[in-house]
């Protein structure tokens, strides 16, 4: 059968990284069940376990890279036995005979499935992380040299008070700076199941170790130990709690939330033709309007983030339901979402720090659009410039509430421009303020301390909440295969 007459999920063979969909290959699977198995025996021999020799040791060690023809041999002794696990403690002890009777000695299945998961849980989010941390990194660049440059504030999508194209990137910002907290706490918070036996009482290596419970708890610490984890949870049932799934995918769903928002803020200043995400001198936005420039790239950040959200429900259905020290309906459904999840938060992230790398503002585009809103917005600057020239204040509100409704009619009724400042200039009534006009319209006055928030945003909390990630900074250009 051809690659081409049968499914592929287009998170591996469309948009994910090459080391993410490495890290949940099958290859990583089976050879990291390979090291686990070689790092138990490690410990065992090391804590007397004499049937375990060195050259079994090596043998282990030698083979823990599986080959395709071994996870072929696998997979047909699986078609046997239906029994993953012990087809592939079959095909390790034909390739390292000398250790083919200790392999496993004492586990449980989950010794390998779910210790394995735990890695991956934490070698997935050690790939995610770096990626977050330049996501922020360039759009607080990008807030930063955009601080300045008043746009048009929008509540409930309509005009509103204006703001900055900067401070406005800092709404963005601030929610990746709380998914990182987030992942970065599910990351350090990772243990591994350890070495529990069949339902986590330990009793099959308290047989091992002839009821020396000492030696147990010490096989415990050094799997741990050669595995790279500072601890393994205290109580497990057959497998670890699966809640710690829901701790890990939690956060993921959560980042799924920020980066559909922000994906969303572009597409519909994409229409309003404010800012763009980037767009490549070949590509095409439509097959029969050539003119479009369709932000595809904010519409893929939206569309599987609905699906990262959606997988957070998988862990929780699954946690909830499992019965006593374990079921088995718990197997099917995590090697579809937990994969899925860290797939699709990796694509989701490559492609944000895509488009925060090329983000296209145009600043003419935003004046014209503050231009036909600010007279608006003005009023009340009129009002209280008039009262400091002696006008009373309730009569001058009835003149510029008169005026303003005769501009906003030519606007709306009419299709015209907003023509309230000529109205202005017009009335006698307000000749004690038009040398004023001009600098009561100044944009850059109705900003607040947008510029000032955004700067110290980026140089104190921006910078606190990225220490220690300095490491993972990299000016490298984002590429997209499709």
């Amino acid at each position: 059968m051809s690659v081409n007459d049968k499914y592929l999920t287009p998170l591996s063979s469309r948009y994910a990284s090459k080391e993410m969909s490495e890290l949940f290959s099958l290859k990583t699977r089976y050879s990291t069940w390979r090291k686990l198995w070689y790092n138990l025996a490690i410990a065992e021999k090391e804590l007397g376990i004499t049937a375990i020799t060195d050259e079994a040791i090596e043998q282990l060690k030698a083979h823990i890279e599986i080959t395709d023809e071994e996870i072929d041999a696998a997979t047909k002794q699986e078609a046997i036995v239906r029994h993953d696990v012990m087809s592939h403690v079959h095909v390790y002890g034909e390739s390292a005979p000398a250790a083919a009777g200790i392999i496993h000695l004492g586990a449980t299945s989950c010794f390998v499935t779910d210790n394995a998961d735990l890695i991956f849980l934490r070698d997935g989010l050690d790939l995610l992380i770096p990626k977050l941390v330049n996501v922020i990194n360039r759009l607080s660049k990008f807030a930063v040299e955009y601080k300045d440059l008043p746009v048009l504030g929008w509540t409930h999508f309509q005009p509103a008070q204006l703001t900055t194209v900067g401070k406005r990137a800092t709404l963005w910002i601030q929610e990746l700076l709380w998914d990182l907290r987030n992942l970065k706490r599910a990351r350090d918070d990772l243990g591994l199941r350890g070495v529990k036996g069949t339902t986590g009482t330990q009793g099959s290596f308290l047989a091992l170790f002839h009821g020396d419970h000492d030696k147990v708890e010490e096989l415990d610490a050094r799997v741990v130990e050669l595995l790279g984890f500072d601890y393994a949870y205290p109580c497990t049932g057959q497998t670890y709690s699966r809640k710690i799934d829901v701790d890990v995918l939690g956060p993921l769903a959560s980042l799924g939330v920020s980066a559909h928002k922000f994906a969303t803020d572009i597409r519909l200043l994409a229409n309003l033709k404010e800012v763009e995400e980037p767009f490549e001198k070949s590509q095409i936005g439509s097959s029969a309007m050539a003119y479009k420039r369709n932000p595809m790239r904010s519409e893929r950040v939206c569309s599987l983030s609905r699906h990262l959200q959606s997988l957070f429900q998988d862990t929780t259905a699954t946690a909830s339901v499992q019965w006593f020290e374990r079921t088995l309906d718990d197997s099917a459904i995590r090697r579809v979402s937990i994969p899925s999840a860290f797939l699709t938060a990796d694509i989701v992230l490559s492609t944000m720090l895509n488009i925060v790398s090329g983000l296209v503002v145009y600043p003419k585009v935003i004046e014209r659009r503050i231009n036909s809103e600010l007279p608006f917005m003005a009023t009340e600057n009129f009002i209280m410039a008039m009262v400091e020239k002696g006008g009373d204040r309730q009569e001058c509100h009835e003149k510029i509430r008169v005026l303003s409704h005769q501009a906003a009619s030519v606007v709306k009724e009419q299709g015209g421009d907003n023509d309230l400042i000529d109205r202005v200039k017009n009335d006698p009534y307000f000749a004690p303020i038009h040398n004023d006009l001009e600098k009561l319209l100044e944009p850059s006055t109705f900003v607040g301390r947008a510029p000032q928030q955004t700067e110290k945003f980026v140089k104190v909390t921006v910078a606190k909440a990225l220490e220690g990630f300095e490491k993972y900074i990299t000016a490298e250009d984002v590429k997209l295969s499709v």
